[in-house]
Order: C-alpha cells, then sequence, then structure tokens
C-alpha cells in the first residue's frame, strides 16, 4: 500500500509499477480531490482519510503486504498501521520517507496557511513544481487546493498515545531541503518492533526516481516470497489505484 504526498496522485508512484516484480502489485491510496476523485470533497484531517483506506483495504484479498508512505503519506502510513493493526491484519512492514517523526510535530508557520504565491514559491524550492507552472492559475488550481487540504492534515496531526508493533523503515535523502535528516532515526521511538534507517541520494522526491524506488522496493520485498503488497482486484475499490506495467 503506497501513499504519496501532500497532493500527490497515484501516478506519482509510476517509477514503482515499472521496477516490482510481476507478481507484485502496487496498491496507491488516490484521496479526494485529485484524479478520478477530482470533484469530491477535500478532507483535511488524518483521521477520516485513514478510516476511508482501512474500508478500502478491506475489500482487497487478505494477502501479506506492507506500508510505504512517502512526506505527507508517512503520517498517514503510520497511522493506517496502527488501525489496521487494531484490526488483526498488520502489515510487514511499514516504510516512513521524508517526514520527521510523530516526536516531532509541525509547528508555526504552518505552510497550509501561505498564500498561492508563498505555497508555490515553497513547492518549487522542495522541487515539487515547475517554475513554468507559477503564473497558470488554471493548472495550479486544483492541485494548490489538494496540497493545502493535505499540509493541513499533516500540521493538526497529533501523536497518538501508542506506536505500533510492526517493524519501521524510516527513508531519507542527503539533500532534503524539508526533513533534518538526523530525526528520522528516532522514527524507532514509534514502534516496538524491528527498527531500520537507510538513506539515499537526492532531493525531497528521491523516492519517486527509478533507482530510488528499486532500491526501497527491494528491502520491502521478502527474500523467499513474491508480494509483501496487497493484490489489488481487477478495479481496485474508490480510494485506491492499481497501478500497473
Amino acid at each position: 500500500m503506497a501513499l504519496p504526498h501532500a497532493g500527490g496522485w497515484p501516478s506519482a508512484f509510476r517509477s514503482w509499477w515499472q521496477v516490482l516484480p510481476e507478481d507484485v502489485e502496487c496498491v496507491v491510496a488516490q484521496l479526494p480531490g485529485r484524479g478520478a476523485r477530482i470533484n469530491e470533497p477535500l478532507v483535511n484531517r488524518v483521521e477520516p482519510m485513514v478510516d476511508a483506506l482501512v474500508r478500502g483495504l478491506a475489500e482487497l484479498e487478505p494477502l501479506p503486504y506492507a506500508v510505504i508512505g512517502h512526506s505527507f503519506g508517512s503520517v498517514l502510513g503510520y497511522e493506517l498501521t496502527r488501525a489496521l493493526e487494531e484490526k488483526g491484519l498488520p502489515p510487514t512492514v511499514l516504510a516512513v520517507s521524508a517526514r520527521q517523526p510523530p516526536c516531532f510535530p509541525s509547528e508555526p508557520p504552518f505552510a497550509h496557511l501561505r498564500t498561492d504565491e508563498e505555497l508555490l514559491e515553497h513547492l518549487m524550492d522542495m522541487g515539487g513544481m515547475a517554475p513554468g507552472l507559477m503564473h497558470r492559475a488554471d493548472l495550479v488550481g486544483p492541485s494548490l487546493r489538494a496540497i493545502r487540504a493535505d499540509l493541513e492534515a499533516m500540521e493538526t496531526y497529533v501523536r497518538p498515545r501508542s506506536g505500533t508493533r510492526v517493524p519501521i523503515l524510516a527513508l531519507g535523502a542527503v539533500d532534503d531541503p524539508v526533513v533534518i535528516g538526523d530525526r528520522m532515526h528516532l522514527w524507532t521511538l514509534e514502534t516496538s518492533g524491528g527498527f531500520d534507517h537507510r538513506t539515499f541520494t537526492g532531493g525531497h522526491f528521491y523516492l519517486y526516481t527509478p533507482a530510488n524506488a528499486a532500491a526501497v522496493a527491494a528491502l520491502l520485498l521478502p527474500s523467499d516470497a513474491a508480494a509483501p503488497f496487497p493484490a489489488a482486484p481487477p478495479q481496485a475499490p474508490p480510494g485506491l489505484h492499481a497501478g500497473h506495467r
């Protein structure tokens, strides 16, 4: 189960569809306000997003799977893992990428309160928006609204009282301008299970390059089994998107 960055569409994980083995399915969350759900009302809190994802995953065949979240997706992935664990359906591993652990809550000034121009500049500094789109309100407007809703959900998120027993793999990049790299190893505080921490080359969106996607996928795939990700039916449930090569 893959969860993209703030405002991210399932296509963010297109590089993963190319590097995963044929018997592994990459199921990506498709949140309201983007992609096929572009006309649905946005959600700006973590809890209802996770509740909807749990309902969608309940429709999939119960096979071994992993959860990976990038940036804001790491927050969703952590809470989704906790929710699924409570239902007796924990993933084999939770991979959290490019997001500091919940023991470091977001602090003002909050990104979701910035003006559109300020938010666009922030996204360009992160490498998440092409400079040529700066003055294309017709193109970036819907994306900005989704990004702002996700950022609000992330920045209002409060660390839960208890963590998870699922092993956590914390992932980061050496040139990420957003995340303080030394904090990533503190994800170990959020699990009583195993823990590992890996750093890769690249910036904030390093996870989506084919080389890094292949390297991280290899860490998530068990050596003696084919598919830790859930296999999707021919049509993924609402809110999920099944990626194919």
